[in-house]
């Protein structure tokens, strides 16, 4: 707080001449106590310290001290109650204020900014965006985030979940919007990424090594509980969080994309670059010497195991599908559709329908082992039926 001459004067004049402490100068002038204190200091007279007053936790100090030595974080409430069952006859909050005065500090830890080369490195984290309701499933709504660290290029693809399948489709968008790839993509230490790790140990998940070699980046997890190593990513959620998601409206998860790819290649690109702020995001982008991508794409299908018991029928989400007899008692692939924002099987079909289809699903399952029905089967299964090896059975036998 900046002061007239004439207010300076008139402090030093109280204090010296009137004998006025330092709080009626600072009551009277209107001033703050730190004022007088840093006009007095400044006049050369040295910090007037207040006489300790006693106070009621005097004689519970050592135990608090040693106490928090031991639970640096314990709370100020456990604590009260501790010194409350020891005697200490204070309410809880002349205890909190005192307590504040005892507490340890932790030693502020200093941080070095990164700067990255022009193509050497991205960041790529997800962001959770509250959940959507499908028929009688809810999902996750999550935003897969990519930013290129020297340029701060950022794209964002929404999808409902965020297992594997999405994990690899958000990288395959976002290399195929960036028409390439930078030598390294940092990570947290999600599931995706990272299935186990043991200080420097990591065993990576082998789906991301085997997408990794095709494309030929490097995926680097960042250490544990250490998100200012990926700030960027961070720094870009929030960037969406603020400027892109308020006030959306949207009508399904194919006109939210349209919408962020669009502010991805508008706003998001028009803003100043962070590491020289003479040039816009779409001008650093250009100065990037990314990867060039592959002529074939990974294969981003989601693969489920489902068993096939007696019946040789398997279910996935609301179909089912007709197998081949061999086939009975093992495990089979099978790539279930991803779930379509505002559309549901149980809401397209009628109550009639519906109990036509239960009553059909019945009547086939009781007669499985004497006919077999083609209405759902593909055609390259109907013709494997003709060339399935018929048991020998003697003559005779029923």
């Amino acid at each position: 707080m900046a002061i007239s001459k004439e207010q300076e004067a008139q402090i030093l004049r109280y204090h010296y001449v009137e004998k006025w402490r330092v709080g009626t100068i600072a009551s009277q002038l209107g001033v703050h106590h730190n004022v007088v204190n840093r006009v007095l200091s400044q006049a050369g007279m040295p910090k007037v310290e207040r006489a300790a007053q006693p106070s009621m936790i005097d004689p519970y100090l050592p135990f608090i001290t040693d106490t928090l030595a031991q639970f640096p974080t314990l709370t100020a409430s456990r604590l009260y109650g501790m010194v409350r069952e020891r005697g200490y006859p204070g309410g809880p909050d002349h205890f909190r204020h005192q307590l504040a005065c005892y507490r340890p500090r932790p030693r502020p830890e200093a941080f070095l900014r990164l700067k990255t080369l022009p193509g050497d490195q991205g960041q790529i984290d997800w962001g959770h965006f509250g959940k959507l309701t499908i028929g009688r499933a809810t999902h996750a709504l999550m935003a897969f985030v990519m930013v290129l660290s020297y340029s701060r290029r950022i794209f964002v693809r929404f999808f409902l979940g965020a297992k594997m399948a999405n994990f690899l489709r958000g990288h395959e968008a976002a290399f195929t919007a960036s028409n390439g790839l930078p030598k390294v993509l940092l990570y947290d230490n999600l599931k995706s990424a990272v299935l186990e790790r043991q200080g420097e140990a990591i065993r990576f998940h082998p789906t991301l090594l085997e997408f990794a070699a095709h494309y030929r980046f490097e995926p680097r997890p960042v250490a544990v509980a250490r998100g200012n190593e990926k700030g960027r990513v961070e720094r870009a959620i929030r960037t969406i969080r603020d400027n892109f998601w308020p006030a959306r409206q949207w009508t399904d998860i194919d006109d939210l994309n349209a919408q962020a790819e669009a502010w991805c290649n508008g706003w998001a690109m028009d803003r100043p670059c962070p590491e020289d702020r003479a040039l816009s995001v779409r001008q650093a982008f250009e100065q990037e010497p990314l990867l060039a991508l592959p002529d074939n794409p990974y294969p981003t299908d989601e693969r489920v195991e489902v068993h096939i018991g007696k019946t040789p029928t398997r279910a996935s989400r609301a179909t089912t599908t007709a197998c081949p007899t061999p086939m009975c008692g093992a495990p089979s692939p099978s790539r279930p559709h991803p779930p379509r924002c505002g559309s549901s099987t149980a809401e397209t079909s009628s109550p009639a329908t519906r109990a036509a289809t239960t009553r059909a699903g019945r009547s086939n399952s009781r007669n499985t082992s004497r006919h077999w029905s083609s209405s759902n089967a593909r055609p390259d299964i109907i013709a494997a039926r003709t060339t399935w090896p018929r048991p020998h059975r003697p003559a005779g036998s029923c």
